[in-house]
């Protein structure tokens, strides 16, 4: 497995999510953007922190054993500093695989290549540890440009885990991901669909919606289990529908803190298993409003939930 050109290197190791600019930087948009980084973002930055699953894995495994009581998995994704230390973010794992193991929880760990550097070494000294207690080892998605080395960290998670222990994710919003789909799926792996942060640099207008559903039925009939993670419910309800239809194994996934009440209706309705991505470590709570900077109306739609306890399940 080899790593990026070292010229682009730190870049490409950054986790953090990208930095787009709004077409109307002088319209409405960015009128509101001003405002939200005022009071709404001030706000929901001092109670963040109930939101997440903490700086330490303890704090998260903490959170996870709550969801718990009300029989609900979790996901287990930590987000590292943007000055991090891909040996120190090694070790976090290590250490999280061995926590989630003594639990006893229904979890897994959401890990970012990028993070470890895509170091074949470090891929294999987790695999090792995840294969001796049992814990599935996911990779998140970053940029288009670093896909090539996420999808060879997971070939190298497989020389020491069985497929059914190793997951990727893939963006709609790429037109790679039919291919790559192509790809988990003669591997065996799970897949986990998301819209995607990071546009495609050769399709940046892509309908990220139709180019969700477009995934999705490319892994129906196929993958051995799909996370659709997703807070549209329209479009879980779409993609759970091709899903149903194929006969194919799906979980709706959704991140903590972020407005759920409408989907964990439907989802307990329409008897849709339902999982709960929690995020730790000291990068998430930057990312996260940085994202919500770039998206007003979910900022509000947060903010509301925080006031109303609406957004935690």
């Amino acid at each position: 497995m080899s790593a990026p050109d070292e010229a682009n290197a730190e870049a490409l190791y950054d986790t953090g999510p990208p930095q787009i600019e709004a077409a109307d930087g002088g319209g409405w948009r960015a009128r509101v953007r001003g405002a939200l980084s005022g009071a709404v973002l001030s706000a929901l930055q001092r109670g963040a922190r109930g939101y997440v699953g903490g700086e330490r894995i303890e704090d998260a495994v903490a959170v996870a054993a709550r969801l718990a009581e009300t029989a609900t998995p979790t996901t287990l994704g930590y987000w590292p500093a943007s000055s991090h230390d891909a040996r120190d973010v090694a070790e976090i794992y290590r250490a999280a695989l061995g926590d989630v193991s003594q639990s006893g929880l229904d979890s897994y760990l959401s890990i970012k290549p990028p993070a470890l550097r895509f170091d074949a070494d470090q891929a294999a000294r987790l695999a090792q540890e995840a294969a001796r207690r049992q814990v599935r080892l996911h990779c998140d998605s970053h940029g288009c440009d670093v896909a090539a080395p996420s999808h060879a960290f997971a070939e190298a998670l497989l020389q020491a885990l069985p497929p059914h222990l190793v997951g990727v994710t893939l963006p709609g919003r790429w037109a790679r991901s039919l291919a790559d789909a192509d790809w988990a799926n003669e591997r065996g792996l799970v897949v986990r669909v998301v819209k995607g942060q990071w546009p495609d640099p050769e399709d940046a207008a892509r309908d990220l919606s139709a180019g969700y559903l477009e995934v999705i039925g490319r892994l129906a009939g196929q993958a051995r289990h799909v996370a659709v993670a997703t807070h549209d419910l329209t479009l879980a309800q779409k993609a759970a529908d091709v899903l149903r239809s194929a006969d194919t194994p799906f979980e709706l996934e959704m991140i903590l803190g972020m407005p759920i009440a409408p989907l964990l209706q439907w989802a307990k309705k329409s008897s849709v298993p339902v999982r709960i991505y929690v995020p730790f470590g000291p990068g998430y709570v930057p990312n996260a409003l940085g994202i919500l900077r770039r998206n007003p109306r979910l900022a509000w739609r947060v903010a509301r939930g925080m006031l109303s306890g609406a957004a935690a399940p």
